[in-house]
């Protein structure tokens, strides 16, 4: 674990997968007959910033998660906005999976020339998801470069000394279908999720320090039969837990929680890594505030491939609300790539599903190169970002005080323009571009939170603590919508934007580096933490 909440780890690539460089650059794949490029779909800077070392091993299999653009985008924004739009006659009629396939998917005949096309040139098609906008294959790594018209490279980095592959070229695929495929995620692995979670051990009223779950729920006016009983939350995870971890967290605070199950992706996380202690977190927190939910942990891969289709598999579940803790700079990401998982959240929006993310710990340069930058995705339009604050409560456990803290992300996205449900808090700074984060919760390190991971106490903090601790929010006002014959609150921004601030502690003080905090909407905490009693009834009225 590290302060720095980044995507900047890159992925070793095994000495045996790498052929050596030829005396003359080998000669890469010429692009299809009629071809189109994506030209998007390509590591920006490769010769700036890492040197070609060889050429990945013709026999080594890879991967691939194809993404198909939707059909009519224009009128899939449209149907989302009515939607989640709680004074439009059609909130709350989201779609089912069939419906979403059959309104905005690609068709039969055009998902299966794309999956014709792959196997004619060797790949093996293992899936194609509900909703028909993605589908996955591999093959050995010359079939891939004949497929998508490009050579794979390894590559060393010159500032890390990591070494990764990567396409040298932008994908080509035939006319035919290159207009509606998005993406190809897989062909390579320089970039690898890292989790927002820093640690920092201050005693505190929680084993070995951190706030208990009695003190964030009382801290959020979290009362009565509030506990989630009966709803379900996705964990979004390139890593693993330990149950043992989980069930003495879960014993000590008597919180008789359900046991998490697990949903493996693409094979898994693989083994346990330095992320089982921010995995960890995720899964207590959620315990802490809505201890009767059922949680899902998605282990998948952490590649790219892997992160789409483990978004994928989520929105494929129907799983409600889903908390995501993983995340890199938009600059760090290709634009092909951030239009995929888009794309997949647009699908979950329309099906009435809703995504909160960490917006990162490095405050307002989260690709820490000394500039202003926002990670994705809790900069996606589709996805409620959240950033962090410092927590106070009293000794009856009752909200005190609350300020923005230093290495909560937030700032303006380079990849979106402004929504329509954000124009009413629009900023100059922000130049017409999305703003980040909408809402905010307790993130800093000292205090964090209590929680029990490998073995021992500790207290964790990071925007990864923010983000549970507002999808267990999202559980709270389903289990009571449930109650009230409501639907569920799907994709919350415009609904949360529309509260105006009612239902916030609006954080007026405190700064993340280029941004400070001040009164309404921010570009450090949003709209603020919530008041869980009074901002659930105004979103349930």
């Amino acid at each position: 674990m590290t302060p720095r909440l980044k995507l900047l780890a890159l992925a070793a690539v095994p000495a045996l997968l790498v052929a050596a460089v030829p005396a003359a650059y080998a000669a890469a794949p010429q692009p299809h007959a009629a071809s189109a490029a994506l030209t998007g779909d390509v590591v920006k800077g490769l010769g700036a910033h890492a040197v070609r070392t060889g050429a990945v091993a013709s026999g080594h299999r890879i991967s691939v998660a194809v993404s198909l653009t939707p059909r009519d985008d224009k009128a899939l924004d449209t149907f989302i906005a009515k939607v989640s739009d709680p004074r439009s006659s059609s909130y709350g009629h989201y779609l089912t999976k069939a419906e979403f396939a059959a309104r905005f998917g690609r068709t039969d005949a055009e998902v299966k020339r794309v999956r014709d096309y792959l196997r004619a040139q060797g790949l093996t098609v293992t899936a194609v998801h509900p909703g028909n906008l993605l589908i996955d294959a591999n093959g050995t790594a010359a079939q891939v470069q004949k497929a998508f018209g490009t050579r794979l490279s390894t590559w060393k980095d010159t500032r890390s000394g990591h070494t990764f592959y990567a396409n040298d070229t932008a994908p080509a695929l035939p006319g035919s279908i290159a207009s509606i495929v998005s993406d190809v995620a897989g062909l390579n692995n320089r970039l690898q999720l890292r989790h927002q979670a820093p640690s920092g051990v201050t005693p505190h009223n929680g084993p070995a320090g951190g706030y208990t779950p009695a003190q964030l729920k009382g801290g959020y006016n979290v009362k009565g039969t509030a506990n989630g009983s009966g709803q379900k939350i996705a964990l979004l995870e390139f890593d693993g837990f330990q149950q043992s971890n989980i069930s003495a967290y879960d014993s000590h605070y008597g919180l008789n929680s359900p046991a998490p199950s697990v949903q493996q992706v693409d094979g898994g996380s693989g083994a346990l890594g330095d992320g089982q202690v921010e995995v960890e977190l995720d899964i207590e927190v959620l315990h802490a505030i809505a201890p009767k939910a059922n949680v899902t942990v998605f282990e998948g891969p952490n590649s790219d491939a892997g992160e789409v289709d483990t978004y994928q598999a989520i929105v494929d579940s129907g799983i409600p609300t889903t908390s995501i803790s993983w995340g890199a700079a938009e600059t760090q990401r290709t634009s092909t790539n951030i239009t995929a998982v888009d794309n997949i959240f647009k699908q979950g929006a329309a099906e009435g599903l809703g995504f909160y993310a960490a917006s990162g710990d490095n405050g307002s340069d989260d690709a820490g190169d000394g500039g202003t930058s926002v990670d994705y995705p809790a900069s996606d339009p589709y996805v409620t970002g959240v950033g962090g604050t410092r927590l106070t409560v009293s000794s009856s456990n009752a909200w005190k005080s609350e300020v923005a803290w230093s290495g909560g992300g937030g700032g303006v996205s380079t990849s979106f323009s402004i929504p329509s449900w954000q124009k009413s808090v629009q900023q100059s700074a922000g130049g017409g571009h999305r703003q980040v984060p909408d809402v905010s919760a307790h993130a800093d390190p000292s205090p964090g939170v209590s929680i029990y991971s490998q073995g021992s106490w500790s207290s964790v903090g990071g925007t990864s603590a923010a983000a549970p601790e507002w999808a267990a929010f999202a559980a709270l006002v389903n289990q009571q919508a449930a109650a009230a014959g409501k639907p569920n609150l799907g994709f919350a921004n415009p609904k949360l934007y529309a509260a105006n601030g009612t239902g916030f502690h609006d954080i007026t003080s405190g700064s993340n580096g280029a941004y400070s905090a001040g009164k309404g909407w921010d570009f450090v905490s949003g709209w603020g933490s919530y008041n869980a009693a009074t901002l659930a009834a105004k979103l349930l009225g």
